[in-house]
């Protein structure tokens, strides 16, 4: 693996509030509140929170791509049920935890320094839900969106566990990914129009016997969510809201930054 060129290393900006972090500038990977760091700043992130549409109480999640760890606190502290294990392949990125008051490791959070496909291709049957968020400067790199990643995704899951992939609808490979989704999770896939712009948030469940998540894909998939962009992205929000107000969550959960004790 080479280093990544000087103009492609991530760069931390701080406006007001407001810390970002861009591989090229004003290309936002990820954004977080200063005041409310556990926050979803971002649509594509609230929209990729619909997994738990499908899969409300995942015993495991796996994320690809940490960036600047906005999916990963979330789930840490509102999923206090989950276990999260975080792959990034980027050193630099992984150095920016503290920054991004990212949870430092412990019995329920963990970061591996990894190659997502090498590592992916060593799980069975081990998580609930993957979250392949990914990018790079230069987007989404191709060996994300291949067929062989994909099968071994669909093997990394347990039965009814869910796939949430991130693509850009302008991608030239889009239409290539999708089939090869389609292909891997034998049409089990679904998207919810217009959730979060030119972000498509494609969900892929691992079949087999009837379960909650298929349930909900074949609904989900007759009519692309509540069938309007808008509509969609309001359902984003309040599912978001609701796992920040469940009153069901213990009081003593609560995310470790890299500033803790």
């Amino acid at each position: 693996m080479t280093a990544p060129p000087p103009s492609h290393l991530p760069q931390v900006h701080t406006r007001g509030d407001k810390r970002s972090l861009e591989f090229q500038p004003g290309m936002v990977q990820s954004e977080m509140r200063l005041s409310r760091p556990d926050h979803l700043v971002l649509s594509y992130a609230r929209a990729m929170m619909c997994f738990v549409l499908f899969q409300p109480r995942p015993e495991h999640i796996v994320m690809v791509g940490l960036g600047g760890g906005s999916l990963a606190k979330f789930c840490y502290r509102y999923l206090p049920h989950s276990r999260i294990t975080v792959l990034e392949l980027r050193a630099d990125v992984i150095a920016l935890r503290e920054q991004f008051a990212i949870p430092r490791d412990n019995a329920r959070f963990r970061i591996i320094q990894a190659d997502a496909t090498a590592y992916m291709a060593g799980l069975a049957g081990a998580a609930d839900v993957l979250l392949v968020d990914g990018f790079d400067a230069e987007g989404l790199p191709p060996a994300l969106g291949s067929a062989a990643f994909y099968a071994d995704c669909r093997r990394a899951l347990r039965p009814g566990g869910v796939l949430v992939a991130n693509i850009f609808s302008y991608d030239p490979q889009y239409g290539p990914m999708l089939r090869r989704l389609r292909e891997t999770f034998q049409g089990r896939i679904c998207w919810f129009r217009g959730i979060a712009g030119n972000n498509r948030i494609l969900f892929a469940v691992k079949g087999g016997k009837p379960s909650p998540a298929l349930a909900m894909q074949r609904k989900v998939a007759r009519s692309h969510g509540l069938g309007f962009a808008l509509f969609n992205r309001l359902l984003a929000h309040w599912i978001v809201l609701r796992l920040s107000w469940n009153p069901a969550l213990p009081s003593g959960v609560r995310p470790r930054t890299g500033s803790d004790p």
